[in-house]
């Protein structure tokens, strides 16, 4: 046993999270702690790490047992280089190594014939072998590998910790705690800062862990690949499984099917007792058996079924007709410093692309969704929208930008259009606002409450692109199913820079990966896909021998070390391009003209309006018959435009499916 929890009470005012909570951990379990957001998982691990004391009962551990914790945020560390804090944290070593060092120092000036050199000699001998138990010879070595796995470059073990942002703070941290090794880990959503390549890591270090592991996560692959037993949270109890997330996803609804059951057989036992007992407790001859059967249907415990969490789905509000072209770039450079993320760039996203943006944090994803929304400027080339392309951008800045004096549904029903007002409600009690949640003031809310309120504000806006920064990062599951399902329905076009792949998988057709030191690339297909060729990349360039661009990052433990179907991919775009040169690109320029047509025609019937309005023309007849006419010539004309936009476009759309498809099967 590394801990047992026993009879845990916990509530805050009148709200019950847990009541007699029991249960063990066993060396070297895997367990997902599963349930809603607000159900208690947090706390309780903080109760188990000690950093809250429960209302009642208690936790139990070994006299010799550690415990590590990682939170979700809040930790700020500065004042030491990133090499040394994470060295720190096995502070055992590093201060026998310091001993050691010294007396070695001190014993060049010592007589070698004196007790105290003896003294000295043995304390050297001793410590050394405690040393050497630790393992710390290996101990640099280790930081740096758990380091570079977690995404950090060699360049940075000198830096400051102070340097870096939230979300590398918090990798610093599990650094920290994967360096310990503690007797159990417990991680409360630790891939919400890393990017798949890291993910991928911590997956397969996690799974060779000595230790017992206890995780919060919204990541259904990594539990599914690393949880053998879910403890699941509702409405203050608990109830475990025996069985990775999706086992327990499926047992649940099973045992929630037999307990239905059971409810309706004792529901008809009971009203069949209840019959006998209505029809013969005034009759003598059966008034006893009719006592009896009172007092046993006195004693019977009811079966009890908690009532589901209301599951709710929204739509997004219909998005303006959209031409095939989304938004360009050409030639576009973007650097910071000494750093440059893009340089002469070019890039097209058309209609219907659902793009995946993946890559290591500091890549270059969330400055290529700056510029593509429009908030950042590149430094030099060329970014343009499409002509009808509307946009509606999520960011998790935007959570910063809130009114702190306004209320939860103040401020969506703000940001909303006239048409999706009366929407807010239901779209912030898909998001876990429900009650009076929507009346609180935003200057109240959490970091992951404020990022909710914003992802709302943003999907109430008719738009026909969506640009999403890590907006799953603070859903739960239902939640995540939510907005899944609505983009599933979404007829528009969209970027999401996420790592979730089990969020991505269904509505994604397309990935762009961001590496270091590369340009940005492009797979067909979605996540999963996207992974097995770069895996598939690493193999062939393995048996090959050869070097290549990394995936992601060169000092990272997943980086790929070969690219030899790089020139088969060109070869393949290369051909792509031919045929969009021969097929589609007469036909984008046919469907500007077109537009250029419907521009011009929509100005002069204005032109026209205007002048029937004029008094002056009012009263001439013969003019006002031409304009009239010429008026409704110049609708006829631009109708007969809208129909030739419509047929160009589909063909478009066709050729492009077609050539897609093409790369694809390749």
């Amino acid at each position: 046993m590394v801990f047992a929890v026993q009879e845990l009470h916990i509530e805050y005012g009148a709200r019950v999270l847990f009541d007699s909570l029991s249960f063990v951990v066993e060396r070297g379990e895997r367990i997902a702690f599963a349930g809603q957001n607000g159900a208690g998982k947090s706390t309780l691990m903080k109760c188990v790490a000690g950093i809250i004391t429960p209302d009642r009962g208690r936790v139990l551990r070994p006299k010799y047992s550690e415990v590590g914790y990682l939170p979700q945020d809040g930790i700020h560390i500065s004042g030491s280089s990133l090499i040394n804090e994470v060295l720190g944290a096995v502070g055992d070593i590093v201060k026998l190594q310091e001993v050691v060092d010294e007396l070695s120092d001190a014993l060049i000036s010592m007589d070698s014939s004196t007790p105290a050199y003896m003294d000295a000699l043995e304390e050297i001998g001793h410590n050394e072998l405690l040393l050497q138990e630790l393992d710390a010879a290996t101990l640099r070595p280790r930081v740096e590998s758990i380091l570079r796995g977690l995404g950090f470059k060699d360049r940075d073990f000198e830096r400051d910790c102070g340097q870096f942002s939230g979300g590398w703070q918090m990798r610093i941290a599990l650094s920290k705690l994967l360096l310990q090794e503690p007797d159990v880990l417990l991680l409360d959503e630790p891939t919400n800062h890393l990017d798949i390549q890291s993910q991928r890591w911590m997956e397969q270090y996690l799974r060779n862990y000595r230790g017992a592991i206890c995780i919060i996560s919204h990541d259904v692959s990594l539990l599914d690949s690393l949880v053998n037993r879910t403890i699941a949270f509702h409405h203050g109890r608990a109830e475990e499984y025996s069985g990775n997330f999706s086992f327990f996803l499926k047992e649940s609804v099973l045992r929630k099917d037999i307990l239905r059951r059971q409810v309706k057989a004792q529901d008809r036992e009971i009203a069949k007792a209840q019959q006998f007992i209505d029809r013969f407790r005034a009759k003598a001859s059966k008034a006893t058996q009719a006592q009896s059967r009172m007092k046993q249907l006195e004693k019977v415990v009811r079966i009890e079924i908690e009532d589901d969490d209301a599951v709710m789905s929204f739509n997004f509000p219909a998005p303006p007709i959209c031409g095939h072209n989304v938004f360009n770039m050409e030639k576009v450079c973007k650097a910071y410093g000494s750093i440059t993320l893009l340089d002469d760039y070019d890039f097209s996203l058309d209609k219907g692309d659902r793009i995946a943006i993946v890559g290591v944090n500091g890549s270059g994803k969330s400055t290529f969704t700056r510029i593509a929304s429009g908030t950042e400027a590149p430094d030099s080339g060329q970014f343009n929208l499409g002509k009808h392309t509307q946009l509606a951008f999520f960011s998790q800045t935007h959570a910063d930008l809130l009114n702190d004096d306004s209320t939860v549904l103040e401020c969506v029903e703000f940001a909303a259009s006239r048409e999706t007002r009366p929407l807010a409600r239901n779209i912030l009690g898909c998001f876990l606002f429900r009650g009076d949640d929507v009346f609180k003031k935003i200057g109240v809310l959490s970091g992951g409450e404020r990022s909710r309120v914003a992802l709302c504000c943003m999907l109430l806006h008719p738009a026909n692109f969506l640009i999403m920064d890590e907006p799953t990062n603070h859903l739960d599951f239902q939640s995540q199913s939510v907005l899944q399902q609505a983009l599933l329905d979404y007829p528009g076009s969209y970027c999401i820079v996420s790592h979730n792949r089990q969020f991505l998988d269904p509505i994604v057709n397309k990935v762009l990966e961001f590496r270091n030191g590369h340009a940005p690339r492009v797979f067909y297909g979605n996540v999963s896909a996207y992974i097995e060729s770069v895996d598939l990349e690493q193999r062939r360039a393995k048996q090959a021998g050869t070097q290549a661009p990394p995936t992601a990052d060169a000092n990272n433990a997943f980086a790929q070390q070969s690219n030899v179907n790089r020139k088969e991919q060109k070869r393949l775009e290369a051909e792509a391009r031919q045929r969009r040169a021969k097929t589609v690109k007469p036909l984008r320029q046919k469907l500007t003209q077109i537009e250029k047509g419907i521009a011009d025609t929509e100005a002069m019937r204005t032109k026209i309006a205007a002048q029937l309005g004029n008094p002056d023309n009012l009263s001439d007849n013969q003019k006002l018959m031409e304009l009239t006419q010429r008026h409704q010539q110049l609708e006829r004309t631009e109708a007969t435009f809208f129909s030739q936009w419509e047929e160009v476009n589909t063909a478009i759309e066709l050729a492009e499916t077609s050539i897609n498809a093409d790369l694809s099967l390749s």
